[in-house]
């Protein structure tokens, strides 16, 4: 987040909206089978009794459903709203704040990593930062699941869910994330699209499964 002033908007945003973000999204991934089968292709080749890093976590809920499956967990999040709603909802998940630019975990501390929707919220700029971040903490040869909006637009919310906030979500260039990704020291070995289901907001979204070389 290249500066300060949206950076903290984009923190306050989420803990405004955190108690209602929890209540509606909590078993979202039932409604994604897309999803659900792209988590359960980084779970069966995360290296064993290494750990998962959702990045952006929110309220913790695609680290519960990995957890679920028997992964340790680690869901790590700028608002510290959402990680309050999380820990009362996932004990089995640990929870941590931190920022995509300087992640609170040692050098290699995770098998795998997850950033669904997370990099719609960084300044264009700082996207390398954040991704060599990722490569830092990640173990070699670590896959990194994450997700995105497809387009060029930038969509500004002053409320949500009857809440004022001030947050942009950017969306992105498959081809453009695909190529910072491959000079941070990833390799990407899937990219899928796919449209929104009933439930989501309108849009064309993107996957990238990339590995730590």
């Amino acid at each position: 987040m290249g500066d300060h002033a949206q950076h903290d908007s984009v923190r306050r945003s989420y803990d405004t909206v955190a108690e209602e973000y929890a209540a509606r999204l909590h078993d979202e991934l039932a409604g994604k089978p897309l999803d659900r089968a792209l988590l359960a292709c980084l779970l069966e080749q995360t290296e064993p009794g290494t750990a998962i890093a959702d990045l952006g976590c929110g309220p913790g809920h695609v680290a519960a459903w990995l957890a679920e499956k028997g992964a340790r967990t680690v869901g790590i999040d700028l608002s510290a709203g959402m990680l309050k709603a999380g820990r009362r909802r996932f004990a089995q998940v640990e929870f941590r704040e931190g920022d995509l630019l300087e992640l609170p975990a040692e050098d290699g501390e995770f098998g795998a990593a997850v950033a669904f929707y997370t990099i719609i919220h960084l300044d264009p700029g700082d996207l390398h930062r954040a991704f060599e971040e990722t490569g830092r903490i990640l173990r070699p040869s670590g896959l990194l699941l994450l997700s995105f909006h497809i387009g060029q637009e930038i969509r500004h919310l002053d409320e949500w869910w009857g809440h004022d906030v001030d947050v942009d979500f950017r969306f992105l260039e498959p081809a453009h994330i695909a190529g910072l990704l491959e000079a941070a020291g990833f390799a990407v070995e899937m990219h899928m699209e796919r449209t929104h289901y009933a439930h989501e907001v309108e849009t064309r979204r993107a996957y990238l499964l990339t590995r730590r070389a």
